[in-house]
C-alpha cells in the first residue's frame, strides 16, 4: 500500500488490470506524503538523475499544498536563508571548530 499519483489508478485499468484504492483520510494521506518524499529521495540518492529530483519536486508540492504553505513564501525564505548563510555552491566542508 502506498500513495501514488492521481491518474495511475487509470494507467493500470487501461493495462486490462483492476487497481485496489481507497481515498486516504487526512492522518493516512500526511503520514503516506512523508512516505513518498523519503522514497523519492531514496531513488534520487541511487539514480541521481532529473526525473527522481521532478517527483521529489512534485511530492514538495503536495506537501506544501496539504500544510497550505506557500510556495512563494517558501521561496522567499530559501532566498533569505541563502543571502544570509549562503547556499552550496562553494562546496565547502566543515571539518570541525576549534
Amino acid at each position: 500500500m502506498k500513495l501514488v499519483r492521481d491518474k495511475i489508478p487509470e494507467i493500470i485499468e487501461k493495462s486490462g488490470k483492476k487497481p485496489i484504492i481507497h481515498i486516504a483520510e487526512d492522518n493516512e494521506y500526511w503520514e503516506e506524503l512523508k512516505n513518498k518524499l523519503n522514497e523519492e529521495v531514496n531513488e534520487f540518492l541511487e539514480k541521481e538523475n532529473e526525473e527522481e529530483l521532478a517527483d521529489i519536486i512534485e511530492v514538495i508540492h503536495a506537501i506544501s499544498d496539504y500544510k497550505k504553505f506557500s510556495l512563494e513564501d517558501i521561496e522567499k525564505l530559501r532566498i533569505k536563508k541563502s543571502e544570509e548563510r549562503g547556499g552550496f555552491k562553494n562546496k565547502i566542508i566543515l571539518e570541525g571548530i576549534q
